[in-house]
């Protein structure tokens, strides 16, 4: 056979093209014009055995640089139990693709049912969908839906706090929409909500309102009477914040807001060079017709035993695609299930301990390299979880102590400014890995060149 893990004969290929009324293989391509036909055979290495494959591939990964990462910006280095995998693999949870015959994917429909509650118990609001893609689209996707919702309102206003990244999805999606985005500036960090309130101040045609928390900086914002505020010009108020942090902060529910959409890559799951993420979406049960995605319900069969199906499904293949809420097409099912077994495996109290973890480093870090004296904290008077801003001060550029930091083995950041970097500590960091990070910034501020690589560091 000349492929061996093709499984048609010879004679299978005669059966199949005699059906078709035609003799050979050729016949198939008749119609293709021969002047656009390849003469020669495919560019393709040759075949190599097992060994060689892994080797090939080992090879391959041998060429990554692993670095000690300090940096969030939306995706952040959290620890992964080791049993996840393990539990992902099994066919009782891991069954059919797409959960449309109820019968046979049970064990998709509870773990997307337990998703759903978990997800509704951190955003406190009533309502989730079951999934999104990532959370920039979740955020996007929660903008189209307050247009939805409101009747021919088409203006949606949007933090300058927010990740600039998601900005950019929102800002795409919106321009093939018809609806307009509005800034919302921001104070020393923080949204300006004096300037909300004069936005909102005797406008007819704002639909929604998006605000973070923590916010790109990682300044925890407070929103007290913001959603009275939205609430009060008939906009919808949307919130966002990774979800491993709902775990310690207040959540969107409790600050009033209708809908919350985010990333839920921070509940365990490997970055792997930026994905694949997990988006959530939660909202108000007044909402909950305007939800893209599906919902996964709970209920009993004829024999009286508890069973789990398809609730809402507002998407074009199930209804008249005018009347769809989204074109979001299948949901994360495997990340979903990923998520459901870290925070079963984690509990309220393993969250809580991940950010305490999160947050005591991240302090330490920033009193340190303030000390150095190569650092100052941009937004000293602001709370932050487990991210901060520091506006570099050393001798050399802030560029150099990056290209420095990697070629030494770390991450330092996120550069969100020629002088200003964007740091980040999860529980993964040790204290001999933060302290490192304090002394490489010490000793580079001071230096008048970059002599110092991961060979100098040996002795630390």
């Amino acid at each position: 056979m000349a492929h061996r893990y093709f499984p048609h004969t010879p004679d299978d290929i005669r059966e199949m093209l005699g059906k078709c009324g035609m003799e050979t293989l050729d016949d198939l391509y008749a119609d293709v014009p021969e002047s656009l036909r390849l003469k020669r055979d495919y560019d393709l290495p040759q075949q190599m055995s097992e060994n060689k494959v892994r080797e090939y591939f080992r090879d391959l990964a041998d060429m990554n640089r692993p670095l000690t990462c300090f940096a969030g910006a939306g995706f952040y280095d959290h620890y992964s139990p080791a049993v996840i995998p393990a539990i992902l693999s099994r066919s009782e949870f891991l069954t059919a693709y797409t959960p449309y015959q109820p019968e046979v994917s049970q064990g998709t429909l509870q773990y997307i049912f337990e998703f759903q509650t978990m997800m509704s118990e951190l955003t406190g609001l009533p309502v989730s969908n079951a999934s999104m893609y990532d959370g920039a689209t979740a955020l996007a996707e929660a903008m189209m839906m307050t247009v939805a919702a409101s009747r021919k309102k088409d203006r949606v206003l949007v933090s300058a706090t927010l990740n600039p990244a998601w900005r950019e999805v929102i800002d795409t999606y919106a321009l093939y929409h018809g609806v307009k985005i509005d800034t919302v500036p921001e104070d020393n960090g923080v949204t300006d909500l004096a300037a909300l309130g004069n936005m909102l101040d005797g406008a007819s045609d704002i639909a929604g309102v998006i605000l973070p928390t923590p916010n790109y900086y990682g300044i925890l914002e407070d929103y007290t009477g913001v959603a009275e505020m939205v609430h009060a010009s008939k906009a919808l108020l949307v919130m966002t914040a990774p979800a491993s942090t709902l775990g310690v902060i207040k959540s969107p529910g409790e600050w009033g807001a209708d809908i919350a959409a985010g990333e839920a890559q921070s509940l365990g799951m490997p970055m792997s060079f930026g994905g694949p993420g997990l988006g959530y979406m939660c909202c108000t049960k007044a909402l909950m017709r305007k939800l893209p995605g599906r919902i996964v319900g709970k209920t009993t069969d004829a024999s009286g035993q508890r069973v789990f199906v398809l609730t809402l499904q507002a998407r074009e293949q199930h209804i008249r695609r005018d009347k769809a809420t989204s074109n979001i097409c299948s949901n994360q099912g495997l990340m979903a299930l990923y998520a459901t077994v870290y925070l079963s495996l984690m509990g309220p109290q393993g969250l809580r301990d991940v950010n305490d973890l999160s947050s005591s480093g991240a302090h330490y870090l920033a009193s340190r390299l303030v000390e150095t004296g190569a650092f100052e904290l941009k937004y000293p008077s602001r709370p932050f979880l487990n991210e901060f801003v520091l506006r570099y001060n050393g001798e050399t550029s802030l560029k150099d102590f990056m290209e420095v930091s990697a070629a030494s083995g770390c991450l330092a950041g996120v550069m969100i400014a020629d002088d200003e970097l964007l740091v980040c500590v999860t529980e993964n960091r040790t204290k001999e890995e933060i302290d490192r990070y304090i002394w490489r910034a010490e000793t580079f501020s001071k230096a008048q060149t970059p002599l110092f690589k991961s060979e100098s560091e040996q002795n630390f």
